[in-house]
């Protein structure tokens, strides 16, 4: 007996489960966000219009990750023009890295990390996240707090590294 198709609810679960690992590996595959961005929105229309082929919520991932590569590799033809476009070979490359990507080790790190992050204080996590808060954050940050942006930068370091030996500790206690 053929499995069910995915439902539209259960598309859209699915989709936000899993859009996380769809963009950072359309990251492994263009050269800047704006292209994720761009290969994310045409790939989440393929997949919508296409989700009757998809037969379980199981091989939803896999296939999602098909979707997002073929449409990465289509945007990158259309801009091979442009300076920032990885070679085919290097891409090639980077898909079969991809390809031994291990999602249990990855939402493990990504759960060490939030509760490193949980565990700073409300200023070193206002500080540390600074840099992806947009352009000129950090330089209100410097105006605000009196201090120079490089010695913010010198201390988002420092904690930098505290997170990575807290990460590196959490997943060596779990399981």
């Amino acid at each position: 007996m053929k499995p069910s198709p995915v439902s539209r609810n259960d598309f859209e679960a699915l989709f936000e489960n899993h859009e996380l690992a769809f963009r950072v590996y359309a990251k492994v595959l263009l050269p800047t966000w704006d292209a994720v961005d761009e290969v994310m929105q045409t790939a989440s229309l393929v997949m919508w219009r296409k989700m009757e082929e998809l037969d379980s919520s199981e091989g939803f991932l896999p296939w999602g990750k098909v979707v997002v590569r073929f449409t990465a590799l289509k945007y990158l033809r259309t801009q091979s023009r442009d300076p920032l476009v990885f070679d085919p070979d290097l891409i090639e490359f980077l898909v079969q890295e991809e390809e031994e990507w291990d999602e249990e080790r990855f939402e493990k790190r990504q759960a060490a990390l939030t509760q490193c992050l949980d565990a700073l204080g409300d200023q070193a996590r206002k500080l540390v996240l600074s840099p992806y808060q947009g352009h000129g954050y950090l330089t209100k940050l410097a105006e605000a707090s009196g201090r120079t942006r490089n010695s913010l930068y010198k201390q988002i370091r420092r904690i930098r590294s505290k997170l990575e030996q807290c990460v590196l500790q959490q997943l060596e206690v779990s399981p």
